[in-house]
């Protein structure tokens, strides 16, 4: 079953295209099942371990310890790793998939008012080129709606600039494919302030292509780009501590709030599936209200027929 583990990681990279996290995580997730079945069993784990009741056994033992989004992901993993065992012919079926889901919550990322997201934005920078990194970096996040990972990606060539406008070729991330998205002016003018900047951060070893920069010269890093937003947030005294994540959905919210249709929205964030878009544009029923009897043409037909009377 080690060998097979080795296997699937090569086809998750290979054939799926997973991206790095992802496959570490599935690495994580089938080497923690068959150590759980090992020390159960006592015994190497074998191909046929892959079944309904080991798997229950092995998130019984961990229900209480992991969010059902981790259970969720640890079940995804396992199920691919059974339906790759029996592509391979090492199962007859793939008994895992008969392993319902944990029931998730409806937990929705939080989205900053305008005003909280302008005074990150456009409040105090620390100085230098690093300043006007930061900022080209939020104005990326929220101008464009950026995943953190689709931020720090991005390359030079991936910039295509027709006059005043500006324009990114994300590349493929989740759901593997690419996509076009536009930036504001005021994006494009911070990105262009930093980019005149950029080479006070170059090294020698520094890449050529990425557009962020860390401070030793190297593409800037996840990790580095998640503390860039959550500083500029607690230091812009904003109502509620948010990430990338935070900023990629307060784009989407205020773009439905001002009246831009879902599948826009949808094309915008790279999503594969408009229920997604839904749940990360999520308005309260006083705000669809708004703007159902705002749209509607039968919306207000009976307050109108009530006045003339």
């Amino acid at each position: 079953m080690r060998e097979a583990l080795a296997r699937f990681l090569v086809h998750l990279d290979s054939e799926r295209r997973l991206s790095a996290n992802t496959q570490k995580a599935y690495a994580r997730d089938v080497g923690a099942f068959l150590d759980a079945v090992e020390a159960r069993r006592g015994r190497p784990a074998r191909p046929r371990d892959l079944s309904v009741r080991e798997v229950r056994a092995h998130l019984a033992e961990l229900h209480g310890e992991r969010a059902p989004s981790t259970m969720g992901r640890k079940l995804s993993a396992l199920r691919s790793f059974a339906e790759f065992c029996r592509r391979e012919r090492l199962v007859e079926d793939n008994e895992v998939a008969l392993v319902r889901r944990p029931k998730l919550g409806r937990k929705l990322p939080v989205a900053l008012p305008v005003e909280d997201v302008g005074g990150m934005i456009d409040g105090p920078q620390r100085p230098g080129a690093i300043g006007l990194r930061d900022r080209a970096l939020l104005e990326v996040l929220y101008g464009a709606g950026l995943r953190v990972s689709e931020a720090v990606g991005l390359d030079l060539d991936d910039l295509r600039w027709e006059g005043e406008r500006l324009t990114l070729r994300v590349r493929a991330g989740k759901g593997n494919k690419d996509r076009v998205v536009p930036l504001g002016r005021q994006g494009a003018e911070a990105l262009r302030a930093w980019l005149d900047r950029r080479s006070d951060l170059e090294t020698p070893r520094s890449p050529g292509a990425a557009v962020f920069l860390g401070a030793r010269g190297g593409r800037l890093a996840s990790r580095s780009a998640r503390e860039v937003v959550y500083r500029r947030c607690q230091q812009s005294g904003a109502r509620a501590r948010v990430g990338p994540h935070g900023l990629r959905h307060s784009f989407a919210t205020h773009l439905l709030q001002s009246g831009c249709d879902l599948r826009s929205i949808q094309s915008m964030l790279g999503h594969a599936s408009l229920s997604t878009t839904q749940r990360y544009t999520h308005l309260d029923m006083g705000r669809l209200f708004e703007l159902y009897e705002r749209a509607h043409p039968r919306a207000s037909l009976a307050g109108k027929e009530d006045g003339g009377e």
